[in-house]
């Protein structure tokens, strides 16, 4: 995802999640396999789960360390995180929906786990040959967002328009994608879904944007029988102090000090935040 700092600034206001996990064998063998191995914790997503940081050398995918890895750390469990740079639900679903950068990205870069396939195959087939797996996560919506306003060409009356159209496609694609684990690969244990977080809660159009990708987010996955994770809330909350910026609280990575300027992904402390934000929700489940 290489346009993060071009997006119209009323909606880079980005971040969401979901996480789920079953104990079902699909097939004796594989699960056979797989009994010797420890807990599994399976990370879906796109960037902000991946880690991106403009500052880092994108050859290397250790480079990287998305909220995940704090979360499978505090849970003890092992971290698979098959993440996408620029994913939208879409192309989640699909490798000819409609894309924010993934593909390119998988193409001239490495990911935390290499597949060809989409990331709902790789879901799939790590599920049901994983049967020891018992949370899995995912942030999918902001990149359906960018693509929007990509195709307004940043005109925000167009953008405005557009967005309910938006919304029921990512609902749709969250059904899709939560049919597959629940259903598909006979996935029940925890599934959590982190909502995204608004870049400055003093923006009042941009957060109400977000608030309402963040609500399809929620009502979806709770209906899968999930739960969520309050991001928004999280990042609202330690910026408070700050106006609301979550730039100048030091939860995005800092790009520039003079003036003082950040990319949309979260720093370390941001991350970390996050990551608490899940743990919370997994162990007051």
């Amino acid at each position: 995802m290489k346009r993060y700092l071009v997006f119209l600034s009323v909606f880079l206001t980005l971040f969401s999640g979901v996480a789920v996990a079953v104990t079902v064998v699909a097939h004796p063998a594989k699960a056979l396999a797989a009994s010797n191995r420890p807990q599994e914790y399976l990370a879906l997503g796109n960037s902000v789960a991946f880690g991106v940081n403009p500052l880092f050398d994108e050859s290397n995918a250790d480079n990287f360390i998305g909220y995940p890895t704090p979360v499978a750390a505090a849970l003890k469990e092992n971290l698979t995180n098959a993440s996408c740079p620029g994913e939208t639900s879409s192309h989640f679903i699909s490798l000819t929906g409609t894309d924010h950068g993934c593909g390119a990205y998988r193409l001239n870069f490495p990911l935390h786990v290499a597949y060809s396939t989409t990331q709902l195959a790789f879901a799939d087939g790590f599920l049901q040959s994983h049967p020891k797996t018992l949370v899995v996560s995912i942030d999918i919506g902001a990149n359906d967002l960018f693509v929007l306003e990509d195709g307004c060409g940043g005109n925000v009356n167009c953008i405005l328009s557009g967005l309910p159209g938006m919304l029921a496609t990512l609902s749709a694609n969250l059904d899709t994608i939560y049919g597959h684990i629940r259903n598909q690969d006979g996935y029940h244990h925890q599934l959590v879904a982190l909502t995204y977080y608004s870049l400055n809660y003093s923006d009042p159009i941009g957060t109400k944007v977000i608030s309402q990708v963040n609500q399809v987010v929620a009502d979806r996955t709770l209906a899968w029988k999930g739960i969520v994770a309050d991001g928004f809330g999280a990042f609202a909350a330690a910026s408070t102090a700050y106006g609301g910026d979550t730039c100048a609280a030091g939860l995005r990575i800092v790009v520039s000090s003079s003036p003082l300027t950040c990319d949309i992904h979260p720093s370390p402390a941001g991350r970390d935040l996050l990551a608490q934000a899940i743990v919370n929700a997994l162990r007051t489940d």
